[in-house]
């Protein structure tokens, strides 16, 4: 069983500085041990096209002693595939890839910043890798906190409450190299605490307790001021789980691994089968010199002199690598790997005379699959608008291929029953300029305006024309 920190374990160390410092560098020891964060970390590799497993693979020999050795003679190629890194992206971009669209559309966007659709994929790639990522909302716009840290970005311990399982607290850490300084930020539900241990020093307090929203006073006499601090509607650091709370490389590793192993097998096996093996018959007076010799002078001539009969004879032997049963193997690897992860095989859809039918028995195992991711962003989501002091709604455009001229031909054919904006929205989502919708539907109004504005002016011209025509002195007659 792990050793995790939760919530109530920070509230028993209480007020005192000196211990919660101690407190926020034993959760970190114990977050960057656990199963969790391993998994994490060794995800996000995945997802960089680098595969742990293999690379930390070696090769062993036993040698005349009965010793085991790396093996440094044979060729050991080490090819890592891009598998996770496709799956995963895939499964992101097909929800987010065209961004969260809300009821109130502009309104909201403004009030989350205008990265926010980037910041939940960025959270939901974490998501995908880790298990959960967690989104802070700072203010005004959203921040990803990753589960593990690398390549520069930190990494987050989550602090749970242990009643009612949700998130409480939580430390924010990140350090460049064992040489360098380690940072951390614990965050509670009344403010944040920065913390520093330099190499060779004591964690200390790099900033004290800060409230999250807070009103600052400036002048040129007193410099800034802090006047007031208030927390947020709740705790700012929200959760977006990934299905079953797992991340995706579980359950997959092995057989992405499998695949690698496999493909990097087949490469060294070639390299082994490029060396021919020659035999010298009744020359065993040759010692390792001759021997080399021979090499050099069947390299320089191409000729290789024997006695024949039963003298001195040469073999030359080649060593066959067997490529279509690891071909066979290779392709149900790469077919289990599709249904595992439950992707969208785009070669079974790019055929022209693919109907939309079978486009969409196609897109049925990766829409089942969005379909229970989606509600872990929503919830997610719903917590960041409820932070932020926004009512409403998200919702999703999926980034799907299909025949795009019966799809048109049906969106036309149910135009007459549906308003401007839907059929506008949806042929421009269908001709992958979705993000175009709303400058499209301006211009098109704005369109509408100037000829409303030219009818009418046709029509009053009309109207002087007739009146000059029915009193030609200009007389009218009252009513």
């Amino acid at each position: 069983m792990e050793d995790i920190k939760t919530y109530q374990d920070l509230l028993e160390v209480g007020e005192n500085e000196r211990d919660r410092m101690e407190f926020v560098l034993s959760a970190i020891r114990e977050h960057k041990g656990s199963d969790l964060y391993k998994t994490a970390y060794d995800a996000e590799l995945y997802y960089k096209h680098q595969n742990p497993t293999i690379m930390r693979f070696q090769k062993w020999v036993y040698n005349m002693y009965g010793q085991k050795v790396p093996d440094i003679w044979s060729p050991n190629n080490k090819i890592a595939s891009n598998w996770y890194n496709y799956f995963t992206t895939q499964a992101v971009s097909y929800l987010l890839g065209n961004g969260v669209t809300f009821g109130k559309k502009e309104a909201t966007k403004d009030k989350l910043g205008k990265d926010f659709d980037k910041k939940v994929q960025d959270i939901a790639t974490h998501a995908k890798n880790g298990g959960v990522a967690f989104g802070f909302w700072n203010y005004d716009h959203l921040e990803v906190f990753p589960v593990s840290d690398g390549d520069g970005h930190p990494g987050f311990v989550p602090l749970y409450d242990e009643d009612d399982g949700g998130l409480k607290a939580g430390i924010r850490f990140w350090q460049i190299d064992d040489q360098k300084p380690l940072r951390a930020t614990l965050y509670e539900l009344n403010g944040y605490t920065d913390y520093i241990k330099r190499k060779g020093e004591d964690v200390a307090i790099l900033h004290d307790k800060r409230a999250y929203t807070q009103i600052v006073r400036k002048n040129d006499i007193e410099g800034e001021t802090i006047l007031d601090g208030s927390p947020p509607s709740g705790f700012p650091i929200v959760p977006l789980w990934n299905i079953n709370r797992q991340s995706d490389l579980v359950g997959n590793q092995g057989t992405i691994d499998a695949y690698d192993l496999m493909v990097s097998g087949l490469i060294n096996n070639v390299s082994d089968g490029e060396f021919i093996y020659w035999i010298l018959k009744n020359c065993g007076g040759m010692n390792e010199d001759d021997d080399k010799k021979f090499i050099e002078q069947l390299k320089l001539t191409r000729v290789a002199h024997a006695d024949g009969d039963d003298g001195a004879s040469v073999e030359a032997h080649n060593v066959n690598v067997e490529f279509q049963a690891t071909a066979e193997a290779l392709d149900r690897l790469t077919a289990q790997l599709y249904a595992d992860f439950m992707a969208l095989k785009v070669q079974d859809i790019s055929a022209g005379s693919v109907t939309a039918t079978q486009i969409q028995a196609a897109y049925e195992p990766i829409n089942q699959k969005t379909d229970q991711f989606e509600y872990c962003v929503t919830e997610f989501i719903n917590g960041i608008l409820a932070l932020a002091g926004i009512e409403d709604e998200p919702t999703y455009t999926r980034s799907q291929m299909s025949n795009q001229s019966e799809t048109l031909e049906m969106v036309l054919q149910c135009a007459e029953y549906l308003d401007d904006e839907y059929v506008t929205t949806k042929i421009l989502t269908l001709l992958g300029d979705a993000d175009k919708a709303q400058e499209v539907l301006k211009r098109k109004d704005a369109e509408a305006a100037d000829r409303y504005k030219q009818q009418e002016a046709e029509l009053e011209e009309l109207r002087n024309q007739q009146s000059n025509e029915q009193f030609p002195n200009g007389k009218q007659l009252e009513e």
